[in-house]
């Protein structure tokens, strides 16, 4: 470094590395801590959304990055492969942001704003739309709960009309397995409703195994209220192969 810079400011210089490198890398590692990456992809046997099929029955790969900072903020995206009969095109992507952490002792709550979006849809018609979410969950020795809601104000993409859905969700970790059950159980009332008075119910109970830290497998059993359609609404087992990083 000093045979790159003459005279006395080549000296002034290295002397002032020197000394600044450990308040530069202790700054570079409190950044570090504040913010946190991750990742995560699955293989699906069929891509269904509160019920409704998205991949007509079909596989799905999936895949999705966070970014969180240690306030709670974070924003992130995550993409499917959908069935391209559907009038969407071929995937689905979904961009995020919100805050999310806890606001007493076992109590969290998430907040936040996503839009879905299709990219890959050539028909020139209007299918992008918002959704604000919002949860508030908690903790009850080995069973997690969480309750929230989802809303879509009226938007051309939804013939200008809204959507209203409320769920709930439970989660329960085997002691000493790595086996974890879940339910879930959600309710929409508007645009997306499979019945024709606008309301509509679907649930599901499935169970997870973890192979490792980071790779699961996964089953569910998905149903929902209204006609029963083959490959959109028919109520059936799915399987999930997921992998977080």
């Amino acid at each position: 470094m000093l045979t790159s810079i003459r005279g006395l400011a080549a000296a002034s210089v290295f002397a002032l590395s020197v000394f600044a490198a450990p308040a530069f890398a202790q700054d570079e590692a409190e950044a570090e801590e504040e913010l946190t990456l991750s990742g995560n992809v699955a293989l699906v046997s069929d891509y269904r959304f509160r019920g409704v099929s998205f991949s007509g029955g079909d596989i799905a790969l999936q895949g999705g990055i966070d970014l969180a900072h240690s306030s709670g903020f974070y924003v992130g995206t995550w993409a499917s492969t959908i069935d391209a009969d559907a009038g969407f095109g071929e995937m689905e992507l979904d961009v995020y942001g919100g805050w999310a952490g806890d606001v007493a002792e076992g109590v969290s709550v998430d907040v936040g704003l996503l839009y879905y979006m299709y990219p890959t849809e050539d028909t020139g018609a209007d299918t992008d739309y918002f959704e604000a979410l919002a949860s508030i969950g908690t903790t009850i020795g080995p069973v997690g709960a969480t309750v929230g809601i989802g809303y879509s104000w009226d938007q051309a993409s939804l013939g200008d009309e809204d959507n209203l859905y409320l769920y709930t969700d439970f989660e329960l970790g085997v002691p000493n397995t790595p086996v974890t059950l879940t339910a879930h159980l959600g309710y929409t009332d508007g645009v997306f409703a499979t019945t024709a008075d606008g309301t509509s119910i679907d649930w599901g109970v499935g169970a997870s195994y973890a192979v490792t830290d980071s790779l699961s497998l996964g089953v569910n059993y998905v149903d929902t209220q209204g006609p029963s359609i083959e490959n959109f609404t028919d109520p059936g087992l799915f399987f999930t192969l997921s992998y977080s990083m």
